[in-house]
């Protein structure tokens, strides 16, 4: 499920792992479908595409499926590699910068 326009996220507003995501597409400059999931009455997109955990968020992207907030935002930074980089190529600044964040 990728949008025409881009990348797609199924998610629940007021989640802190959605957010985790909506901010790092956000300072990437990533545009986005937004697809809002009820987590009290869980869509067949949402079981079929998260079977394991069942859970938001999920991204949709190039026919691709990416769970998880952490392995999303490693995607995201990743792929659009000639945006902004979330974390120095640094081993040691990346694991200082994962201990205070």
């Amino acid at each position: 499920m990728t949008s025409s326009n881009g990348p797609v996220l199924l998610d629940f507003w007021v989640s802190p792992f959605g957010q985790r995501v909506r901010i790092t597409m956000a300072e990437k400059g990533i545009e986005n479908e937004y697809k809002e999931e009820d987590l009290f009455n869980k869509s067949e997109l949402l079981l079929k595409s998260n079977p394991l955990h069942k859970k938001v968020p999920v991204l949709f992207h190039d026919g691709k499926i990416i769970c998880e907030s952490l392995i999303i935002m490693e995607y995201i930074d990743e792929v659009w590699s000639d945006k902004v980089k979330l974390l120095p190529s640094d081993s040691y600044q990346k694991a200082q910068a994962r201990f205070l964040g």
